[in-house]
């Protein structure tokens, strides 16, 4: 399993030992099509759960931070076409930001979760746009489909060398492989820091994230 202990603001895992899977990760989306080693499909398992719980247990009001810095960073750069992130009810809530935006004359952009072995694609919304039901319990606007410039990547647990501990399905992994160039901009706590996570062949480095404490950004 992944070991994870808390020092000071982050978390910090060590591999020992590889354990059955949770149900966590299905619920949110469906198994990873993509090839990782058995080895490190059960570490980023084990990892995943216990990093959920940080999100589960953050203070009050840590979103609203969160959302302060995220605007800062993307008003302050010409992306016209921001993908953004409508939250399930355990996940950071990036809404205000999403209205933040929108009000700034940007496209706010939600993802639309296909068949699994698919990329997401994205559809315009609006505060006026109706939201549809989407797959696994996620939120989709009514809107036209539209290539982002920029996409908000959700993410379970990060290290500082741009890689990301995703929810299982490989949806963003997937996605970002289809949009080279394009600019990924991570969003968490500082807690979900580990000081390494268990990486597979498949998945997509970070251009940069964000946490209520500080900017990072990846070569």
């Amino acid at each position: 399993m992944a070991l994870v202990t808390l020092s000071g603001a982050h978390l910090h895992t060590q591999v020992l030992e590889v354990e059955r899977p949770t149900a966590m990760a299905a619920s949110h989306s469906p198994s990873s099509f993509m090839s990782d080693s058995p080895a490190i499909a059960e570490a980023k398992q084990a990892l995943r759960a216990r990093c959920l719980s940080v999100l589960k247990t953050r203070p009050a009001g840590v979103d609203a931070v969160l959302c302060a810095r995220l605007a800062e960073r993307l008003l302050a750069t010409d992306h016209a076409h921001i993908a953004c992130v409508w939250p399930l009810p355990h996940e950071l809530d990036l809404r205000p930001l999403c209205h933040q935006l929108n009000a700034a004359g940007r496209h706010v952009l939600l993802p639309e979760t296909p068949p699994r072995g698919q990329p997401l694609t994205f559809r315009l919304w609006t505060p006026q746009t109706a939201l549809l039901r989407g797959r696994f319990g996620t939120q989709v606007p009514d809107g036209p489909l539209i290539r982002p410039d920029l996409v908000l990547v959700p993410l379970l647990a990060f290290d500082r060398t741009g890689n990301r501990l995703g929810y299982g399905g490989g949806y963003y992994d997937r996605t970002l492989a289809t949009l080279p160039g394009i600019a990924s901009m991570g969003y968490a706590l500082a807690a979900q820091e580990v000081e390494q996570l268990p990486t597979g062949p498949y998945d997509q480095p970070l251009s940069s994230l964000v946490t209520e404490q500080e900017s990072l950004h990846f070569d």
